[in-house]
């Protein structure tokens, strides 16, 4: 990263269970395949040396699941994390708003909750049109976008990103 850049990552909670007679979709848990991909997604943010300066993350049961599984991996400890109302149901400006809040000298921040709010903040966030893959599905469950922001917090908008990659669970090894 240049001096100016900093880097998002954008986080879509892991696969959740529907049958589990939760009392609200607020309370749904992580599906057995969620609480697998997750950790996966950690390691593999890891390895990479995609380590968060700053984590701010939806307090819906299955997000603060998903971010604790991947902070773990990621050797972020849990009272580090923000859990912040605005991210569950969060439209774009609303995302944006909690992303302006970021500390300053957070280089590298990382935002997880849900959709579609996920999918439309990597959109309106990347300069130029962001490719569909084949299945159309931009931030499926347990995928990761890394942006490159080059523009402090406080001024993050439309635009100021470009999309580095889209990673997604499935693709990530099972094991190790």
């Amino acid at each position: 990263m240049t001096r100016m850049d900093h880097e998002l990552l954008i986080l879509r909670h892991a696969k959740s269970a529907w049958d589990t007679g939760a009392p609200s979709d607020f309370e749904r848990p992580l599906a057995k395949r969620g609480e697998k991909a997750a950790p996966r997604v950690g390691r593999w943010l890891f390895e990479q040396g995609l380590i968060p300066d700053y984590v701010v993350s939806s307090p819906a049961l299955r997000a603060k699941q998903t971010v604790m599984l991947v902070c773990r991996k990621l050797g972020v400890e849990a009272q580090r994390i923000c859990w912040d109302e605005r991210v569950y149901g969060g439209w774009t400006r609303d995302l944006i708003e909690v992303l302006r809040e970021s500390p300053a000298e957070a280089r590298r921040v990382m935002i997880a909750g849900h959709n579609p709010g996920l999918e439309d903040l990597v959109e309106t966030l990347s300069e130029g049109r962001v490719p569909r893959p084949a299945d159309g599905k931009l931030m499926p469950t347990a995928a990761v976008a890394r942006l490159r922001i080059g523009v402090p917090w406080t001024e993050l908008g439309a635009g100021t990103g470009q999309l580095l990659s889209l990673t997604r669970a499935r693709s990530l090894k099972r094991s190790g």
